[in-house]
């Protein structure tokens, strides 16, 4: 299962996606350099959560600016609805090969 869910992504505000996206880069970090030096790691699968849940932190944060997202602080503006008028019969008009 991955570190967080989408759905508490989105409802985080913008500055606290950040302090996450740097805590999380920063133990990616640390765990690459593990890597690197030949130790072993307790969770390997854990590099491949930290970088999709970095990756969801992204996209969140990028469709948010975009205005693709809405943010769960901004209440949502539904359009309002026009007062509709009533159809109008429209007049047929009549050919002349009508009446032959």
């Amino acid at each position: 299962m991955g570190l967080m869910r989408i759905k508490e992504i989105e409802d985080m505000s913008s500055e606290d996606r950040q302090d996450k996206l740097l805590d999380l880069r920063a133990e990616l970090a640390r765990l690459r350099t593990m890597i690197n030096a030949g130790g072993a790691v307790e969770n390997p699968t854990r590099v491949r959560e930290l970088r999709k849940t970095i990756a969801q932190i992204l996209t969140v944060e990028n469709e948010t600016k975009l205005g693709i997202r809405k943010s769960a602080q901004e209440p949502e503006k539904k359009p309002k609805k026009k007062a509709e008028k009533p159809a109008e019969p429209k007049p047929e008009k009549e050919t002349e090969e009508a009446h032959q």
